[in-house]
């Protein structure tokens, strides 16, 4: 008898659907030929393309043409800020983050730093949240580029990005300027219904393993006429802005993913806030627990929990509930050479440092199960008081 398991790391990776993995297979076994190569082949590859990128594009009520393909979230966020820093340098060195942005975004921005880029990083609350009135004060004449996530993929803190958008378009007006905004949407598209136009957004990252589609695929929104240079040289693929053979498959199931995130949509939203709402009751009926996100359902993503346990160590416990088939993350990123996970979103929050040491990410996906739920809380009810007592010897 195959034991019961409980998929809790949906922010980390969620499984693909079958929809995706029929288009991709039928790409790869039958419609394999090159979108560039000028026979029928190449052209009913370049037709995946057109209509994966039309798909995507009415998610988002944006045309297919400001639709690019990349490899992912990574690449998308790189290509954003260092594509647009380096394009609109004459205008100013100054790029305004967030204190928890992902290393994606925060390992370019330091590279930008040091080819001589100003980096001011806004700090947030308790909760995760930066406070807008910051982003005023630190908008100025040098200023190029703002980017902020949506949804932060540790606790899950919902930025105010309508707000500063608004923010950024009122300065650009009074001052006759066009600093670009830039959103990390990772942990956030599929959750929201993202209207970049109506926002103020003028990129916008997006990978696919995120939404049930493949790993390896992605997409950055680029306004029309957005100022940005490529990153990838060579064949001119994708109107010269990202060269490289075209992942079709990826392309394909990226497109149907994107379709599938927002068919039922606001039943699949509710099905991840009862699962939310459901684990933060049993989370708080269990002694010795900290939660580390925002309870406002108006202030947070619906799919991400994270939550610290006194007396127990991330890993230790992750571990244990692997054991009986419960798959959860450590609420902070571990690094190669430290054995104690180091979280710069904990630290930036300001949460005790045994509480770092003892978060757990829990995520959801529409697949998840209220079932899933209880089997996890069942398992901290047990484990929690052996492995605290452990931890004491």
């Amino acid at each position: 008898m195959n034991q019961m398991e409980a998929y809790l790391d949906n922010s980390a990776t969620t499984p693909v659907s079958e929809a995706v993995i029929e288009i991709m297979e039928k790409t790869m076994r039958e419609d394999y030929g090159n979108p560039s190569s000028r026979h029928q082949k190449g052209v009913d590859a370049e037709q995946y393309l057109r209509q994966a990128k039309e798909r995507i594009a009415s998610t988002l009520r944006v045309t297919p043409a400001e639709i690019f393909f990349t490899s992912g979230g990574t690449e998308s966020n790189n290509w954003a800020l260092i594509g647009a820093a380096m394009a609109n340098k004459r205008a100013g060195n100054h790029i305004i983050t967030t204190a928890v942005e992902h290393s994606a975004v925060l390992q370019p921005l330091s590279m930008l730093e040091e080819a001589g880029f100003r980096i001011t990083h806004l700090p947030v609350d308790s909760l995760g949240h930066i406070d807008p009135e910051d982003l005023k004060k630190e908008l100025c004449d040098e200023t190029i580029l703002v980017s902020t996530m949506y949804v932060n993929n540790e606790i899950g803190a919902l930025e105010p990005v309508p707000e500063v958008g608004r923010i950024i378009a009122e300065y650009n007006r009074a001052h006759n300027r066009h600093i670009l905004y830039h959103v990390d949407a990772i942990q956030a598209y599929g959750k929201f219904r993202i209207f970049p136009k109506k926002l103020g957004i003028d990129m916008l990252s997006v990978s696919g393993h995120k939404i049930h589609g493949p790993k390896g695929a992605g997409f950055l929104y680029i306004r029309e006429k957005t100022r940005i240079r490529p990153l990838i040289f060579g064949g001119g693929q994708q109107g010269g802005m990202r060269s490289g053979t075209d992942n079709v498959p990826g392309a394909a199931g990226l497109g149907v993913a994107a379709m599938e995130a927002y068919t039922d949509f606001e039943s699949k939203v509710e099905g991840m806030l009862a699962c939310r709402r459901h684990l933060i009751a049993g989370l708080k009926e269990i002694e010795g627990t900290h939660l580390n996100s925002d309870e406002d359902e108006t202030r947070c993503a619906p799919h991400i929990v994270n939550c610290s346990f006194e007396g127990v160590r991330s890993e230790v416990l992750l571990h244990a509930l692997e054991d009986r088939g419960i798959y959860v993350s450590s609420g902070s990123a571990c690094t190669s050479n430290k054995k104690i996970p180091v979280s710069s979103v904990l630290q930036e929050i300001h949460l005790r440092k045994d509480l770092q040491e003892g978060a757990i990410r829990f995520s959801f996906s529409e697949l998840t199960t209220v079932e899933e739920i209880d089997m996890a809380l069942n398992a901290l009810r047990e484990l929690l008081p052996v492995l605290r007592k452990y931890s004491r010897r």
